[in-house]
């Protein structure tokens, strides 16, 4: 089995229910990294926060670890942003700050992920309408990324947490009917355990089109807690040309670096299984 590149995820704050394992600045968070043998972080951030990106470029050199990917999910959890929203405003301020977020990752050489800012549909609402709306969108993100040489990763995320794109099919049929350049899939392997049946077909499905991968149990603590068979996966992953990051996002029990070390140290023993 080939050798996985790992990340961990990271912010300058959060709350202990939430699966952020490294706290700090993102110098210090890549310093903590490094230190634990990974080679990149993801950041969980705000669209309007102010970097100092020559400090951040600097780290990555010392450290030997980069940031990967920058994380959306504050413009909806603070910002109460949605792609879909009925309300044209709501969506003009979403497409903003997530043209900001494009912004930040093109100067951090990093890609990007779109999770809970897709949105809701309302219930009993037509769901095509609202899928309609939001590939175009995303259409737009996309091409603005891509001159910003940043990739879209769009999430697969569970009932819970959303109602729309929640399985490998329902996803892969929408990026089939929209035809959207530059957007990829992102799959949680948490999520799968809830909405798939089988998380290697999950992965089978979108082959070719995979853009980054959450490791998590199916508790969401750390990888080797729960009933997952992460051999399988990694072998599907690897089946299906996927070359990305598999990034530790799990929730932060006993601790974040414990979880952290855990984690990481169970995933190179199941390359080697």
């Amino acid at each position: 089995m080939k050798k996985w590149k790992y990340a961990v995820s990271s912010a300058d704050d959060a709350p202990s229910s939430s699966p952020i394992l490294l706290k700090g600045s993102i110098c210090e968070n890549l310093k903590t990294a490094s230190e634990l043998g990974y080679q990149a972080i993801e950041v969980h951030t705000r669209p309007d926060e102010d970097f100092d990106y020559e400090a951040i470029q600097k780290a990555e050199k010392e450290y030997g670890v980069k940031v990967a990917m920058i994380i959306t999910g504050r413009l909806n959890t603070e910002g109460e942003c949605s792609l879909i929203d009925d309300r044209p405003y709501v969506t003009d301020a979403a497409m903003k700050g997530m043209e900001a977020y494009v912004d930040i990752a093109g100067k951090m050489q990093a890609d990007l992920v779109i999770g809970w800012v897709r949105g809701r549909v309302p219930a009993g609402a037509d769901s095509k309408k609202y899928l309609r709306r939001l590939a175009g969108h995303l259409k737009k993100l996309a091409q603005y990324a891509k001159k910003k040489n940043v990739r879209l990763n769009l999430e697969l995320l569970n009932r819970y947490e959303s109602n729309i794109l929640l399985t490998a099919d329902e996803i892969m049929e929408f990026l089939e009917e929209y035809k959207i350049d530059n957007l990829y899939v992102h799959l949680d392997a948490f999520h799968m355990g809830i909405e798939e049946g089988d998380p290697v077909k999950a992965i089978e499905r979108c082959s070719g089109r995979i853009g980054y991968f959450h490791l998590a149990d199916n508790s969401r603590r750390y990888p080797g807690t729960g009933q997952f068979d992460f051999k399988k996966i990694l072998e599907a992953l690897e089946a299906a040309d996927y070359d990305g990051y598999l990034s530790v996002e799990c929730l932060p029990w006993p601790s974040e670096l414990e979880a952290a070390k855990e984690a990481l140290a169970y995933m190179k023993q199941v390359e080697v299984a």
